[in-house]
């Protein structure tokens, strides 16, 4: 048998299983989906050395490959992140059940009663780079939320990633639901993607891409599948004219370097003209002292002599790493503007003690997590109380913004009659 026939087979066989399971899952009671996922979080905690192991494993052929640091923070585990995915599974189990949920009634006046019922979408595949975490986050919002998940982690993180399914499949086996509820795709084989795009015979129902650029244009280019997009995070922190100084280096500091390989980190810092001799010297101070380059327009070289020069291309670039682009713009107007053309919709923060101008910052920018006094790092599953994120939507169709278990259900419309027919 040849190799392509044998993937080919190997991806419909993990396709049927999640669509059968899926079928189960439908049913479940919200009891045993939380008794399945506070099983995997005590099978995580209680198997951490393993999956340290493991990590360590991926680690090593990364660091020998010479990848950036940015990559290789995304993709290293510790005790404290295994707590965070542990925890995060319980604070899952916490959250109400989608499934069933009424999201509206109505009675026409021929008497049809009608209800719009949440239920979930079937079969999620999820394709990721080097983020293990995603596979814990993944696999619980698809089981709290009625779906089968079948993931294709990035080859970097195969042997995390291997290490936490095995977890979340015991888990599943505590509950008496199926294995097959969680899969992952046993190969790092690059067609094995492809088959996903395609649909793997109709019991694929959605794509959600989890990485860079590439990535996310290669599904978008090649999906015949409804998918998620999470684009890159091409994010903004705008300090107004009438932004409290301290505050405005805080949270700007935050934003940048809290941890600079994640999609809400901010890479372009824009600064109101109309203060700039009161905000450019102390923000680009906090940056630099803080470990970050910055390039900058020429007023933001003229404040400080180690700002290196921007060029029109770092506007609209996702550095992943401690750099961040800065320049001057003429006020709200300005700062939106910028963001129109060079942003991403992903997510935007303007810093100010001015509620108006805050207020039409919020209305009018057009990205998926607007913020207000806050550092654009809250653009997170977690943060938003969703216990935890399968990525951050930028599209505007059925999600926006983090996709947590509401977001992984749809909704069918139930109609009860006593006879009635249609004239």
């Amino acid at each position: 048998m040849s190799t392509d026939l044998a993937s080919r087979q190997l991806m419909m066989t993990l396709g049927e299983a999640a669509r059968a399971a899926a079928r189960q899952l439908a049913l479940a009671e919200t009891a045993r989906k939380n008794t399945a996922l506070t099983a995997m979080a005590a099978k995580i905690r209680r198997s951490a050395a393993d999956i340290l192991s493991e990590n360590r494993r991926d680690l090593e052929a990364a660091q020998a490959r010479d990848l950036k640091a940015s990559f290789i923070d995304r993709l290293t585990l510790t005790e404290a992140r295994i707590e965070a995915m542990a925890k995060g599974l319980e604070e899952i189990a916490a959250l109400p059940d989608p499934v069933g949920q009424v999201m509206a009634q109505w009675t026409r006046p021929n008497g049809l009663a009608f209800s719009r019922v949440r239920v979930p979408i079937g079969v999620i595949g999820i394709i990721y780079e080097s983020r293990p975490n995603v596979t814990a986050d993944a696999g619980g919002l698809c089981l709290k939320s009625g779906n089968a998940a079948l993931l294709r982690g990035g080859s970097d993180g195969f042997h995390s990633s291997a290490a936490i399914v095995a977890c979340l499949q015991r888990g599943l086996d505590a509950a008496g639901l199926p294995r097959t509820a969680i899969q992952m795709v046993p190969t790092a084989d690059r067609a094995c993607v492809g088959m996903m795009l395609e649909g793997l015979g109709g019991t694929l129902d959605l794509i959600v891409p989890r990485g860079g650029k590439s990535l996310v244009a290669r599904v978008q280019q090649d999906a015949r599948v409804p998918v998620f997009s999470h684009l890159e995070g091409i994010c903004h922190v705008y300090v107004d004219k009438a932004a409290d100084i301290g505050m405005a280096c805080k949270v700007v500091l935050n934003a940048k370097m809290r941890r600079t390989g994640v999609c809400g980190a901010a890479e372009t810092i824009l600064i109101d003209r109309a203060a700039a001799d009161r905000l450019l010297k102390p923000i680009i101070s906090t940056l630099i002292d803080g470990g970050c380059v910055v390039r900058g327009d020429e007023a933001c070289q003229a404040a400080d002599p180690r700002v290196t020069p921007a060029t029109q291309a770092d506007w609209g670039v996702e550095f992943l790493d401690a750099i961040v682009a800065m320049r001057l713009v003429d006020g709200v107007e300005g700062a939106m503007a910028h963001i129109a053309r060079f942003g991403s919709q992903h997510t935007e923060s303007i810093i100010t003690a001015d509620t108006a101008a805050a207020e039409r910052f919020l209305s009018e920018v057009d990205s998926a997590i607007v913020l207000h006094n806050a550092s654009t790092q809250f653009a997170d599953g977690g943060e938003f109380g969703f216990g935890a994120e399968i990525g951050i939507a930028t599209g505007k169709l059925h999600a926006r913004g983090p996709v947590g278990v509401e977001q992984l259900t749809t909704f069918k419309y139930q109609v009860r009659g006593a006879g009635q027919i249609r004239p």
